[in-house]
């Protein structure tokens, strides 16, 4: 990914999840959601409202429009559930043009919905909270492999993930369905907004060495930027200066 300043990226909150919010923001949305009825009709009107802001975002040239479902883990296997997040995000995303449209999914676990749940709308990629929701990995596997993945590795803790976990999660996600580094971005699980900033400008900083890392060919390297025990045995004993083995001689083993 080759990131310019006029790459921006603008974050919308998700119409599931609006729904089950008791009232709306603005007078004429002020209605209490009593059932599953008024919660469908509040979810649908929220996201032909957040249409309309995608539609103004692209017509300005915002290259990125990402839309944030925290409760997306609440769908399971119910029916009425599954289909109230198809049909708010069709109507929330179909024949958009001029922008890429990614789902975001935080805050938990939402693969017992299903992949032709969650992505049954045109997003261009996925991006999944691996922290919250690590079986989120089984809404990466089976997407095809021309459709983007973020995986979401680095918390929102005080505390940084390792990068060696940050690479290999950018790795797998690569690997599945032929899908290929170009179409995989390494980013934050779940909100920041509880860190301090020195934590947070670090956190980032972690995140852009670790996809510098991942874009590296596999060599000598990119082998002396790791810890010698995410590698192997032999170094993790012996650190990155261990001997390289010599091949047998003809005839031995």
């Amino acid at each position: 990914m080759h990131l310019t300043a006029r790459a921006v990226k603008q974050a919308l909150p998700g119409p599931y999840t609006l729904g089950f919010l008791p009232t709306g923001g603005d007078e004429d949305r002020r209605v209490a959601v009593s059932g599953p009825r008024a919660r469908r009709r509040l979810a649908l009107a929220l996201a032909e409202r957040l249409r309309a802001e995608i539609d103004a975002l692209a017509a300005a040239g915002c290259p990125l429009v990402e839309i944030e479902e925290i409760w997306a883990d609440r769908i399971g296997t119910d029916e009425s559930e599954r289909r109230l997040f198809r049909d708010v995000h069709h109507v929330l995303v179909d024949g958009v043009t001029g922008t890429h449209l990614s789902l975001s999914i935080v805050g938990g676990t939402a693969h017992q919905a299903g992949l032709e749940t969650i992505l049954d709308a045109p997003y261009a990629s996925l991006a999944v909270d691996l922290i919250a929701g690590p079986d989120n990995w089984h809404l990466v596997t089976p997407l095809a492999g021309d459709r983007g993945v973020i995986v979401g590795a680095e918390s929102g803790r005080p505390v940084d993930e390792p990068k060696e976990v940050l690479l290999w999660a950018a790795h797998y996600a690569a690997s599945t369905r032929g899908r290929g580094r170009d179409r995989v971005g390494i980013g934050s699980a779940g909100t920041w907004a509880n860190l301090t900033w020195a934590i947070a400008v670090r956190k980032m900083r972690l995140l852009g060495e670790a996809a510098r890392l991942a874009a590296m060919p596999a060599g000598g390297e990119l082998a002396r930027s790791l810890d010698p025990r995410s590698l192997d045995a032999r170094r993790a004993a012996m650190g990155h200066g261990a001997p390289r083995r010599r091949p047998s001689p003809p005839g031995e083993v």
